[in-house]
């Protein structure tokens, strides 16, 4: 009160009133300006190698997700999300650049080593060929730096250093670092405590700066070596120990989530940030073995590339399940709009927030994603290594094989039979029958569009049911 008495005063005798109200409103207004002004925060979690069904939210009658299921409760929720491509590299990479991978040329993620001899300099100068892909693109955290972003790297990443992504800060070295194949000391994250997150959140809140954070840690990722606590839990509840490894790592992975966003609560940072969740592709485990099962990892099918989005941003998007089609490309233009930028052109994406903050459906019906083998056969020519292209158009899902080189993973890829097939996605989730011998108009119309999304045209497949 003794601050303001003296105005009030002033004020009172005269002719400095209207001088200082005005004063007194502007400065008001420059201030809730700047609040309004404010982008929020981005936080991106990225689970690696967990299918659709396997959270509590999507109905899984065993594995427990209680933190991601309460984010889901939090959000909007797209259960019809997907990645176009079921594998790790490629599919990070459209997530940070937004772009399909036969636009941003990361197809695979080694250069194949039946053509380049492992180990050798010609192998090593096709890896760094594969990097330096990314100094040339752009990426989040570089348009994010136009709006004074600080930004942080952990978890998964191929591309060399943090640096090359336009990260301000991170924890990957990169390639000819031990371990730099795909994330390094950033592999660490989750696994081995979160504490390189929680020091960097701290450092931007206290320059007073909006921060985006790159959350992909390896997990549940092989190798499923989930605390006995969890092994425990999930032994006694399926035969088969590779199995109970597998659920046991969901939710360790699930755990470290719920650590992060409790820690943005205690920080009070919440409301201030868009979280968004998506896996980069999908895992079905084989119950004989430790390796994945087919029709999950590196395939089409929608144990490969279906996954739930959640996009929670408090007070702006309100929580709700939806049925629209969206697509991991979309989450990069969905980050630029909230943080008030420009979205590139050449971005296929769409921004979601204007369909999420006013309720409305989103006005797509046809989704594309594409298939490449493991390995890269040519490091300049995607169409070298292309193996599948799909197309869902409404409950319809058409997916073509093609015959490009399936390098050392060619069990996972028969190339006997190039055939068309097509799968009723509302009445058959799980593509158990292939319908495109009932309906050949509909295989060749959707066979239209995939070639008008992208022309092959050095690669072989075949339309005829």
């Amino acid at each position: 009160m003794s601050r303001r008495v003296p105005v009030m005063k002033v004020v009172n005798e005269g002719m400095l009133r209207p001088t200082l109200f005005v004063v007194v409103i502007l400065m008001g207004a420059v201030h809730c300006t700047k609040a309004a002004e404010r982008p929020p925060n981005v936080l991106l979690i990225i689970s690696d190698d967990q299918a659709w069904t396997d959270y509590g939210f999507m109905g899984h009658p065993i594995i427990r997700t209680p933190y991601l299921d309460r984010l889901a409760s939090q959000s909007a929720v797209f259960e019809r999300g997907y990645v176009p491509t079921a594998l790790c590299r490629p599919s990070l990479a459209t997530i940070i650049t937004g772009l399909y991978a036969h636009q941003h040329g990361l197809t695979g993620n080694d250069p194949s080593p039946l053509r380049y001899e492992p180990r050798s300099p010609l192998y090593d100068k096709m890896r760094e060929k594969m990097i330096e892909r990314i100094d040339r693109l752009g990426t989040l955290p570089r348009w994010l730096q136009a709006k004074g972003y600080q930004s942080f790297q952990s978890g998964k990443w191929w591309e060399g250093s943090y640096l090359r992504g336009g990260f301000t800060h991170g924890m990957t070295r990169g390639f000819p670092q031990p371990g730099g194949r795909h994330g390094d000391d950033g592999l660490e994250i989750g696994r081995k405590g979160l504490e390189p997150v929680f020091q960097f959140i701290q450092s931007a809140k206290a320059a007073d700066k909006p921060f985006f954070l790159w959350y992909a840690p390896m997990m549940p990722h092989t190798p499923h070596n989930p605390p006995e606590r969890l092994l425990a839990y999930y032994r006694d509840r399926t035969p088969s120990l590779h199995v109970a490894r597998y659920y046991g790592m969901c939710e360790w992975f699930d755990e470290t989530c719920g650590a992060l966003l409790e820690y943005l609560d205690r920080q009070g940072l919440s409301d201030e940030t868009l979280v968004i969740y998506v896996a980069d592709n999908g895992w079905i485990q084989d119950p004989d073995g430790p390796q994945f099962a087919l029709r999950s990892k590196q395939s089409p099918y929608e144990g490969g590339v279906r996954q739930p989005i959640l996009v929670r941003w408090p007070g702006k998007i309100a929580p709700e399940r939806r049925r629209d089609l969206v697509s991991s490309i979309d989450i990069a233009p969905t980050v630029l709009a909230a943080a008030g930028l420009p979205i590139p052109e050449e971005l296929p994406g769409i921004n979601l927030l204007p369909f999420l903050q006013q309720r409305r459906p989103i006005p797509r019906d046809t989704l594309f994603g594409e298939t490449f083998a493991h390995d890269v056969a040519d490091v300049d020519d995607p169409q070298e290594s292309l193996l599948y292209r799909w197309v869902i158009h409404d409950r319809w899902k058409l997916l073509l094989s093609y015959d490009g080189d399936p390098g050392r993973h060619a069990a996972l890829h028969p190339r006997g039979d190039l055939s068309p097939q097509l799968f009723d996605l509302i009445a058959d989730p799980h593509e158990q029958h292939n319908v495109a011998k009932e309906h050949p108009e509909l295989v060749q119309s959707l066979a239209k569009k995939i070639e008008s999304w992208w022309p092959v045209t050095t690669r072989r497949t075949r339309l005829e049911p």
